[in-house]
């Protein structure tokens, strides 16, 4: 039988021997490559290797500091903050749970009996959470000492990631603004005490009071508005068992 033989037909083992040929030949041009890099990476490594080394050293330097600071000095420092923080709050708690507040307050913000007040805290131990609570108490004090500029401007150096003590101390600003007659600014603490933290205890609290001054202000529609969500939001609080008359004042206003 006769066989077709298509054109271009060419010998299998001639092919396959070129083909072995070319791919032995790519291979050792692949290794040539490589071993010339290698080579190159060897001289720049030996060229640079001490500037490498201090590279290495000083990243391993940097973070075992770090690590030393942390142990050796940051937690020590925040021991030695809270144990002086403790005898001003118990001062500053004497101070709102018992009488001769005022001399009481202002030993917790200045100190006795060889411990630190508020302030020594806040300026000696300055980044550590003892510090953090002796700006916040700082400003408590001032404000119930009629201080009130110095109330403002501790309440307002306070950051905590604690949402409560946040709107707390907000508020606290709306209360001094209000005893100095900035009304406006006092409502507008008042709002950021409530928009801060959704809880039972501060938010009826600043909305009623956000609601109040701003009737005075004639700001009576957020004002009805702060009411009623008193009312829904909040009932079992003091201040749903309020709203009821101001809200149908306002509504036949």
């Amino acid at each position: 039988m006769a066989t077709y033989k298509k054109r271009g037909y060419k010998n299998t083992n001639a092919a396959n021997n070129s083909n072995s040929a070319e791919a032995d030949s790519a291979t050792a041009e692949v290794f040539e490559k490589l071993d010339s890099t290698a080579s190159k990476t060897e001289e720049w490594v030996s060229k640079y290797q001490n500037f490498i080394l201090i590279g290495i050293g000083a990243i391993a330097l940097s973070v075992l500091s770090y690590l030393a600071y942390q142990k050796f000095v940051s937690e020590p420092k925040e021991l030695e903050a809270v144990s002086e923080l403790s005898q001003a709050q118990y001062y500053f708690d004497l101070a709102v749970n018992g009488q001769n507040s005022d001399s009481l307050f202002l030993r917790a913000l200045n100190g006795g009996e060889g411990k630190y007040g508020f302030i020594d805290i806040i300026e000696n131990y300055s980044g550590t959470s003892a510090a953090k609570l002796a700006t916040y108490s700082a400003g408590m004090a001032y404000l119930n000492l009629k201080d009130y500029k110095n109330a403002i401007d501790y309440l307002d150096d306070f950051n905590s990631d604690d949402i409560l003590l946040s709107a707390l101390s907000k508020g606290a600003i709306g209360d001094a603004f209000a005893q100095i007659n900035q009304q406006e600014e006092a409502y507008e603490y008042y709002v950021k005490a409530f928009e801060s933290s959704e809880n039972l205890f501060s938010s009826p609290k600043y909305l009623y009071k956000a609601a109040m001054l701003g009737v005075s202000l004639g700001k009576n529609s957020s004002a009805l508005s702060y009411f009623k969500r008193i009312k829904s939001d909040y009932p079992d609080s003091a201040e749903a068992k309020l709203v009821e008359v101001q809200i149908g004042r306002l509504e036949n206003q």
